[in-house]
C-alpha cells in the first residue's frame, strides 16, 4: 500500500507540473498567414498623390511704395502687434520686393504671395491688385 500512495503522489505532481505546460501552449495565439491581396495600380496612384504634401504659400496685403524699378515694386505691409509690456497695439512695417508683371502703381493695394527667389532680393510674387491708387 505504502507504493501505491508513492505511486498516485508521483503521478498528481507529474500531471501538475504537465498541466502549466500545456495551458502556456494553448495560451499562445496561434500565428496565422495571411496573404495580403496586391493592390491596385490605381490605388497606388491615389496614395502616391495623398501622400505628397501641399503647402500653402505666404500672403501678405500691403500698399505699393516704389515702382521705379522694371517688373519690380516694393511693397509696405502693415500689421498691429501687441506689446508684451504694455499690453497695447504697435504698428510694425516691413518693406518687400515684389515681381510686378500687373503694372501696379504707387499706393495700389496689392496682393503678394511668397515664391522662389527671383533675384537676390525678390522672394515675392504680385498676384493681384486689390484696389487702384486714387489720383
Amino acid at each position: 500500500m505504502p507504493t501505491k500512495k508513492k505511486e498516485e503522489e508521483i503521478a498528481e505532481v507529474e500531471t501538475a507540473v504537465e498541466a502549466p505546460a500545456e495551458t502556456a501552449v494553448e495560451e499562445e495565439p496561434k500565428k496565422t498567414a495571411k496573404a495580403k491581396a496586391p493592390k491596385a495600380s490605381s490605388d497606388k496612384s491615389a496614395d502616391s498623390t495623398g501622400d505628397k504634401k501641399v503647402h500653402k504659400r505666404a500672403e501678405r496685403v500691403g500698399i505699393v511704395a516704389s515702382d521705379k524699378m522694371t517688373k519690380t515694386v516694393t511693397v509696405r505691409v502693415d500689421r498691429l502687434v501687441k506689446h508684451p509690456v504694455y499690453r497695447k497695439y504697435v504698428k510694425k512695417r516691413k518693406k518687400f520686393m515684389a515681381h510686378d508683371e500687373m503694372g501696379a502703381k504707387v499706393g495700389d493695394k496689392v496682393r503678394i504671395v511668397e515664391t522662389r527667389p527671383l533675384s537676390a532680393r525678390k522672394r515675392w510674387r504680385v498676384v493681384e491688385i486689390i484696389q487702384k491708387a486714387e489720383l
